[in-house]
């Protein structure tokens, strides 16, 4: 399977396990879903290394992946939160835009975006300007719920596929389990600080477990698409998780969306697509 393929393949199963983690997040403190999640993905990833043959990276190596750990757990934990608090269907695509990230330090690598790619970028803004508005009348902020954690997530996921690509060239296996060791031990601290439960209800929990296989799952696809492909362009096609999401939670939830918000999210997916093609 070429890089596109593993890219879209780990969109979608990144969009079932945001829509997960952001159910999960509306039963119980985001803190608890992501430190769960996280510490299940890195059960598993530990089982793979266990079994996978190849030598072990160095630290120096491996560092990026710390990076990628960091900024990735930050990104999901905004992203759960803010699927928590508002719809998922704005929140999901708006933090679609990580790509930008990528494709900024690509640029300054020397690979610079095509005229379409920079189309595809400005498309991509104006969906978002669109799904952040509230609709004219509502006496609410004009800024939507959950919209600025959707942006501080979308930062989070562009700089763990950086972190991500850096790393995954010397070791796929190892580079998974330093970034879910650096996530969960993020997580399981923030939830110390904070107090957060570490005891779900055991409904939640099969869901939680789910939350980290699907990401973790992710994690290895997009890592082996960025061996075999510019990071720049593995991120914006593995952005495209959001469809996977809003069509989750249109069929579970029944979230409709405004005509000016449906038009955003298609500006935001269709820009992407303009990135990838270009």
């Amino acid at each position: 399977m070429g890089f596109a393929g593993l890219a879209l393949l780990g969109a979608s199963f990144w969009g079932v396990g945001d829509f997960f983690g952001g159910l999960a997040s509306r039963r119980a403190h985001v803190l608890t879903v992501l430190a769960l999640s996280q510490a299940a993905g890195l059960a598993g990833a530990a089982t793979w290394v266990l079994v996978a043959e190849g030598a072990r990276p160095s630290l120096g190596d491996l560092w990026p992946a710390v990076v990628a750990g960091a900024a990735g757990a930050i990104g999901l934990g905004a992203l759960y939160r803010g699927m928590a608090v508002g719809a998922m269907g704005i929140v999901a695509p708006i933090s679609a835009a990580s790509p930008v990230v990528p494709l900024a330090v690509d640029a300054v690598g020397g690979t610079v975006p095509s005229t379409l790619q920079w189309c595809g970028i400005a498309i991509v803004l104006g969906g978002i300007v669109l799904l952040a508005r509230e609709p004219r009348g509502e006496r609410t902020s004009r800024v939507a719920t959950g919209v600025v954690l959707a942006i501080v997530a979308a930062l989070g996921f562009g700089l763990f596929v950086v972190g991500l690509d850096a790393a995954s060239d010397e070791n796929v296996a190892w580079t998974i389990v330093v970034v879910r060791t650096t996530s969960t031990l993020l997580a399981l601290a923030a939830a110390v600080v904070v107090s957060a439960p570490l005891r779900p209800p055991a409904r939640l929990l099969p869901m939680i477990v789910a939350v980290g296989a699907f990401d973790t799952f992710a994690n290895v696809l997009v890592a082996f698409a960025t061996t075999r492909g510019p990071a720049g362009i593995v991120a914006v096609l593995s952005a495209l998780y959001p469809v996977t999401t809003i069509l989750l939670a249109r069929v579970v939830l029944g979230e409709r969306l405004d005509r000016n918000r449906r038009l955003g999210g298609a500006l935001a997916l269709g820009g992407a697509a303009a990135v990838a093609i270009g």
